[in-house]
């Protein structure tokens, strides 16, 4: 076979990582007279990486991440109180593989949600299967959704390996039906051991107030929190930090 039939054929195979780097390979072979096999371990590699790069930015995309955050994009110093261990303790991921749940809890603004989407985003780069939600948005979806869908919805939020549920009672009060939408999630992946995250400005105390159902907020409690971390987010808000920069700024060019 000629190089425009290897070419061919790689395309055929859906090969694209070897047929990309084919006509490189081949150049550099010549150049260095390397030996077959470490030509051809190259061409491997090169489509081993590819592979793993389409599926890692697959499941970015099934996740419903935003954004590709990071703990080292947080200015630690700013925020002294966030509790800096546990954040890095939860991304290591162990609690995943243990089905664990972490609850992080506090003030608007101090970093609740980057932290989950970083745990979130470093699931994904690992190879778990993740969802995220902005709670507000998928549960006024939910509770407008006919039966049918309804029930694949929540299909797609117990069967990942991590959910996010973020900004839980963002809005005070939620709907009846995404009450029982929570206690469905919780229940289900407790009991099939899967990971939950889940980012609240309400103390734990009040749930039962924004549930509208003191004993369904007991239930979910008991659940979610058997098997969990809880960190407590104080402080300062780093979203009034960054305003305040960017009014400075504009002073500055007035």
């Amino acid at each position: 076979m000629n190089m425009t039939e290897i070419d061919n054929a790689l395309r055929q195979l859906r090969l694209s990582g070897m047929q990309q780097t084919l006509s490189t390979r081949a150049m550099q072979a010549q150049a260095s007279q390397e030996p077959f096999l470490e030509t051809f371990a190259a061409l491997l590699q090169d489509e081993l990486e590819r592979r793993s790069s389409v599926l890692m930015e697959r499941r970015y995309k099934r996740s419903g991440l935003d954004e590709k955050a990071s703990l080292a994009d947080l200015d630690w110093r700013f925020n002294p109180k966030i509790p800096r261990a546990a954040c890095f303790e939860l991304h290591t991921l162990k609690f995943i593989a243990q089905g664990a749940n972490a609850l992080i809890v506090g003030k608007p603004g101090t970093g609740k949600s980057h932290v989950a989407k970083a745990l979130a985003y470093q699931a994904t780069l690992q190879g778990y299967d993740v969802r995220y939600l902005e709670t507000d948005t998928e549960f006024a979806r939910y509770a407008l959704a006919g039966s049918q869908d309804r029930a694949n919805m929540l299909k797609e939020w117990v069967k990942p390996d991590l959910l996010i549920v973020d900004d839980l009672f963002l809005a005070r009060r939620i709907t009846a039906e995404a009450a029982e939408a929570l206690q469905a999630i919780v229940h289900q992946r407790y009991k099939l051991r899967r990971a939950l995250v889940v980012t609240s400005n309400r103390v734990v105390q009040d749930w039962g107030k924004y549930l509208g159902d003191a004993t369904m907020a007991s239930t979910i409690l008991d659940r979610l929190m058997h098997r969990c971390v809880m960190l407590e987010f104080e402080d300062k808000s780093y979203r009034l930090k960054e305003a305040a920069a960017r009014l400075a700024i504009q002073a500055d060019g007035s």
